[in-house]
C-alpha cells in the first residue's frame, strides 16, 4: 500500500516536472478573410510550460483563438504581428480572424493528447536520473526537514526558477601584506583626443599618484578642441617633467589603434618595462601602479585590469553595467578596494584597455594592436586572444579601483558603431570567444570582490541607511512583497541587500541596484557578518527566515547586523523592522498548526508541533524559541503585520514588542472581474484558487473530494497545484499553473460557481482570498485569520459568500459547506432574475 502511494506521489511530481519542461512546436498555416483572400498566417503553435502560444502576422482588426464556445482575442501590432498566450488544452485549435467585423474561423491540428503523452514519456528518463542524483538532498529534506535541500530539489526539477550564484571566497576579504612591485619602472601609453578638461585631471593624477618610477608617452591624435595641443605641449615640456614625458602629435587623426601603436613603438625603447595602456578618461587613485603591476610577477600573466565603474566584465557593482560617480567617490572606493585580497582562479577571457597593464614579454611577442579593427574597439580583445594562444593569462587586480568616465574621449555613439562592426570580426577569428565571455559572466569568479566593493559603493552613493533584508527562498506572497519593496528602494535612487536563507548554502547575499543584482553563496557566518559590516548605515528588515540552517540563531544574527547582541557587526545601533508574512517569530510552526495539524490559537507549551531542531540535533521548545526572538521583537523600531487578526496574535505573543502597525498588502496585479451569470445546470462547481499544501487545506480537500465522489452533490476544481502527497477523487480536478488574466476563461471552462479558500491556518494576509473576491464571485472561507478578515469586510460591503466554522481537528462539516454554497447560488440566481425583470 505504501509503495503504491509513493509511486502515485512520484508520478504527480513527474507531471509537474513535465509541465515545466515540455516544449513542443507545430507549424501553422495561411489565414483567410471571409472572402477567401489570404490576409496572413500563423507561423507556429508552441506548447511551453503548459501554455499554448500562437504567433503569426495578419492584416486583421483582431485575432483570436476559440476553445469550444470560449474565445480569446488580441489586437495585432502595427506591423500585423500577433501573439496569443493561453492555458493549454489538448486538441484542435480554432484561429479566428476579424476583418472589418466579419469573423472567419480556421481550425488547425494543435497538439493531441496522444502527442503530449508521448512527449511526457520521453521526459521520464531525465526525470528519474535527476531524482536518483538528488537522493541525498531528498533524504536531508524529508528526514531532517532541511528546507535548503528542498529548494535544491525544486530548482533541479524545474519546479521553481534556478538561481545561479558563485560561492564566495572568504580569503578575498583578507588583504595580504603589500606585495613588492616586480618592476622598478613603468611606461604609460596615453592616447589623447579631445576631453580637454578631463585630460588635465587624468594627467595630474598620474603625476601625483603613480608610486613607482614612470615614463609617459602621450599621443595627441589631431584633436579639434582649441588650445588642447598647445597646452599639452607646454605641459610635456615643463622642466619638472620633461625627462619623463614624450609627446607625439599626429598630423592627421589616426584613431585609437593608430595612436596606441605609435605609443607602443616608443615604449620599446625600454624593453624590460611593463606598459600600461591608460585612457585620458581614467582617473587613477593614490598608489595605483604597484597594485596594478603586482600580478605581473607571475610570468604567465599577460595583462592586468583593475575594477572600475565602467570596465565591462570588471565593473562594480554589476558586471557590464557602467555608471557614473560623483567627485571623490572613486577614491573612496579605491581605499576600500585596497583592503581586499586577490581572488584565486579568476582568469578572464580578456582584459579591458581603459587601464590595462601589459607584461613586457608578451608585448614583445605581439607588439602592436591589429589595424584591421579600424579606428578602435575590439583591438585589446584581439591582443588578449593572441597572447592567450601563447600561454598568457588575463587577470583582475581586485585590490585596485580606477574610476573611468567612459565615452568622454571617444563618444558613445562612435563606440557603439565600432562595436557592431568589430565584434563580428572577433567572433570570426575566435569562434569560442563569445561562449567563454558568457561563461565568465555566468560564473563570475570575481563575485566576492565585486560584492564586497559593491557594498562599499552602496555605502558611498546612498545618503540614508541601506536596507538589509533577511528573506527565505520559498517564493509566494512574501517574495512578491520583497521584490516590490526593493523596486521602490531602487526607484528612489537606493540600493538593497538581501541575505537569503534556504538555497542549498546557508546564506545567499544579493546586492540589488538599478544596474541589476550581484549575488554570492556561502556557509560562512563570519563572512556574512563581515560583508554586512561594509555598510556604514543599515536598516535591518526581517522578512522571513523559514528554511534557515539554524533557525533559532536568526534573531541573534539580525541583532548583530544592527550592531546589537553578543556578536555585533561594527557600525553602532542601526534600525530594525520585523515583518509578519507568517508567524515564524511566534513559533517554529510558522502557520501555528500544532502536532495534530490543526490550529488551536496561540501555541501551547508542550505541543511538539511547536518545537524546533538545531543542527546539532538538540530540540528547542516553544519557551526557548520565544526567548530567542523576544530581544529582537523588543529592539524593533517597527513591527509590521498585514491584517487585524495578525496584530492581535503578535501582540498577545510579545506584549513588549515595538510599535505594531497594520499595513495590508495591495494585489500585485489587477484581477479581472467575472460577470455574474445564472449557474449552469447540474451540481455546483467549487473553485479553489492557488497552490494548496497541507496548511492551505490539501488534506481537507482530499477528504472533501472523496465525499463528493460518493454523494455527487458538488465538484471541486483546483486552479493551481495541490501538494503531490494528496490527490483528488474524480470528478474533482486539478488544473495546474495559471495566471490571473486566465481566470475568466478558466471559470467558463470548468463552470466554476463559487470560490473556496480552504486554508486551515490563520493567514497573515491571503492574496488568494483578495484575488477571489476581486472576481466578484461568491467566496467562502473558514473563520480564522486574514482570510476571514477579508471575507467579513467584503460581506459588509455587499459581497456574496460567507465564513464557515472550522472544526477542532482542522476538518469541516462538508454538508454545511455544500448547503451554504447552494443557498448562496440560489440567492444570486434570484437577484439576477429580479435584475433582468427590472
Amino acid at each position: 500500500m505504501e509503495s503504491a502511494v509513493l509511486t502515485q506521489r512520484v508520478y504527480r511530481i513527474f507531471l509537474r516536472y513535465a509541465d515545466n519542461a515540455l516544449a513542443l512546436e507545430t507549424q501553422g498555416g495561411v489565414l483567410h478573410d471571409s472572402t477567401g483572400a489570404a490576409i496572413g498566417r500563423v507561423d507556429a503553435f508552441e506548447l511551453q510550460q503548459n501554455r499554448l502560444h500562437v504567433r503569426g502576422q495578419a492584416r486583421a482588426t483582431r485575432i483570436g483563438v476559440q476553445y469550444g464556445s470560449r474565445q480569446h482575442w488580441v489586437l495585432p501590432a502595427a506591423d500585423g504581428a500577433f501573439h496569443l498566450d493561453l492555458p493549454f488544452e489538448a486538441g484542435p485549435v480554432g484561429v479566428l480572424t476579424d476583418v472589418g467585423g466579419h469573423e472567419t474561423l480556421k481550425t488547425f491540428e494543435g497538439f493531441s493528447e496522444r502527442r503530449v503523452k508521448r512527449a511526457r514519456l520521453a521526459l521520464s528518463a531525465p526525470f528519474m536520473a535527476s531524482v536518483i542524483q538528488l537522493a541525498p538532498q531528498i533524504w536531508r529534506w524529508k528526514r531532517n526537514g532541511d528546507m535548503g535541500a528542498r529548494e535544491v530539489v525544486k530548482e533541479t526539477l524545474g519546479v521553481v526558477p534556478r538561481s545561479h550564484a558563485a560561492v564566495l571566497e572568504p580569503d578575498v576579504l583578507v588583504a595580504p601584506l603589500p606585495a613588492p612591485c616586480p618592476f622598478d619602472a613603468v611606461t604609460l601609453v596615453l592616447p589623447v583626443y579631445n576631453a580637454f578638461d578631463l585630460l588635465r585631471e587624468a594627467l595630474d593624477r598620474i603625476e601625483r599618484h603613480t608610486d613607482i618610477d614612470w615614463r609617459l608617452v602621450l599621443v595627441e591624435d589631431a584633436s579639434p578642441e582649441v588650445g588642447l595641443r598647445d597646452w599639452l605641449r607646454d605641459w610635456a615640456e615643463d622642466p619638472q617633467r620633461c625627462d619623463r614625458v614624450t609627446l607625439l602629435c599626429n598630423e592627421a587623426n589616426l584613431g585609437f589603434i593608430g595612436s596606441v601603436n605609435r605609443g607602443f613603438e616608443v615604449a620599446q625603447s625600454w624593453p624590460g618595462d611593463p606598459v600600461v595602456l591608460v585612457n585620458s578618461d581614467a582617473l587613477v587613485p593614490a598608489g595605483w601602479a604597484s597594485r596594478l603591476l603586482a600580478p605581473l610577477a607571475d610570468a604567465s600573466v599577460a595583462s592586468v585590469t583593475p575594477l572600475s565603474n565602467d570596465a565591462e566584465i570588471f565593473t562594480v557593482p554589476v558586471l557590464c553595467h557602467r555608471h557614473t560617480l560623483e567627485p571623490g567617490q572613486g577614491d573612496a572606493l579605491d581605499r576600500a578596494a585596497a583592503t581586499l585580497g586577490v581572488a584565486a582562479g579568476q582568469d578572464a577571457p580578456t582584459g579591458v584597455g581603459f587601464c590595462m597593464a601589459l607584461a613586457p614579454q608578451f608585448l614583445a611577442d605581439v607588439p602592436v594592436f591589429d589595424t584591421a579593427f579600424g579606428r578602435g574597439y575590439g583591438e585589446e580583445n584581439d591582443w588578449c586572444q593572441k597572447t592567450r594562444a601563447r600561454g598568457g593569462r588575463h587577470v583582475c587586480a581586485t585590490n585596485l579601483f580606477v574610476e573611468h568616465r567612459g565615452g568622454a574621449s571617444f563618444g558613445s555613439a562612435a563606440k557603439q558603431a565600432l562595436l557592431e562592426r568589430n565584434i563580428a570580426e572577433i567572433n570570426r577569428r575566435y569562434p569560442a570567444y563569445e561562449d567563454e565571455v558568457q561563461r565568465y559572466v555566468l560564473d563570475d569568479p570575481l563575485t566576492t570582490a565585486r560584492l564586497a566593493l559593491g557594498l562599499d559603493w552602496a555605502g558611498v552613493v546612498q545618503t540614508g541607511p541601506v536596507p538589509v533584508y533577511l528573506a527565505h527562498a520559498m517564493g509566494g506572497g512574501a517574495e512578491h512583497y520583497l521584490m516590490d519593496r526593493i523596486a521602490s528602494d531602487i526607484a528612489a535612487g537606493g540600493v538593497a541587500l538581501v541575505v537569503r536563507v534556504g538555497q542549498g548554502h546557508r546564506w545567499k547575499l544579493e546586492l540589488h541596484s538599478g544596474f541589476g543584482v550581484t549575488a554570492g553563496l556561502t556557509d560562512d557566518d563570519g563572512l556574512v557578518r563581515a560583508l554586512v559590516a561594509r555598510l556604514p548605515r543599515r536598516h535591518v528588515v526581517y522578512s522571513c527566515g523559514v528554511g534557515a540552517y539554524d533557525e533559532t540563531a536568526l534573531p541573534e544574527v539580525l541583532l548583530s547586523f544592527a550592531g546589537q547582541g553578543d556578536r555585533p557587526v561594527p557600525g553602532g545601533a542601526q534600525t530594525i523592522e520585523v515583518l509578519f508574512h507568517d508567524f515564524f517569530p511566534v513559533s517554529p510552526s510558522y502557520t501555528l498548526l500544532g502536532q495534530d495539524g490543526a490550529y488551536h490559537g496561540l501555541p501551547r507549551a508542550g505541543d511538539a508541533g511547536h518545537h524546533a531542531r538545531r543542527p546539532d540535533g538538540s530540540t528547542v521548545d516553544l519557551e526557548r524559541w520565544q526567548a530567542a526572538w523576544a530581544p529582537l521583537m523588543a529592539a524593533a523600531d517597527r513591527v509590521v503585520v498585514f491584517s487585524p487578526s495578525s496584530r492581535d496574535l503578535v501582540a498577545a505573543a510579545y506584549p513588549s514588542a515595538g510599535p505594531i502597525r497594520v499595513e495590508p498588502h495591495a494585489l500585485p496585479e489587477a484581477v479581472p472581474e467575472i460577470p455574474r451569470a445564472p449557474r449552469k445546470s447540474g451540481v455546483p462547481v467549487i473553485g479553489v484558487l492557488g497552490n494548496i499544501g497541507p496548511q492551505k487545506g490539501a488534506g481537507l480537500l482530499q477528504e472533501f473530494s472523496r465525499d463528493l465522489a460518493r454523494r455527487g452533490d458538488a465538484q471541486l476544481v483546483v486552479i493551481g497545484h495541490i501538494a503531490p502527497e494528496y490527490t483528488l477523487s474524480p470528478p474533482s480536478v486539478v488544473h495546474g499553473s495559471y495566471r490571473l488574466s486566465d481566470l475568466p476563461g478558466l471559470v467558463a471552462r470548468y463552470g466554476i460557481d463559487v470560490w473556496l479558500i480552504p486554508s486551515i491556518w490563520p493567514e497573515t494576509f491571503s492574496f488568494t482570498t483578495h484575488e477571489a473576491l476581486a472576481t466578484g464571485m461568491p467566496v467562502f472561507c473558514f473563520d480564522l485569520g486574514a482570510q476571514a478578515d477579508a471575507v467579513h469586510a467584503a460581506r459588509a460591503g455587499g459581497a456574496s459568500g460567507g465564513v464557515l466554522p472550522l472544526m477542532d481537528a482542522g476538518s469541516m462539516d462538508r454538508m454545511t459547506l455544500v448547503a451554504a454554497v447552494n443557498d448562496e447560488l440560489a440567492r444570486l440566481e434570484t437577484n439576477i432574475r429580479e435584475f433582468e425583470h427590472v
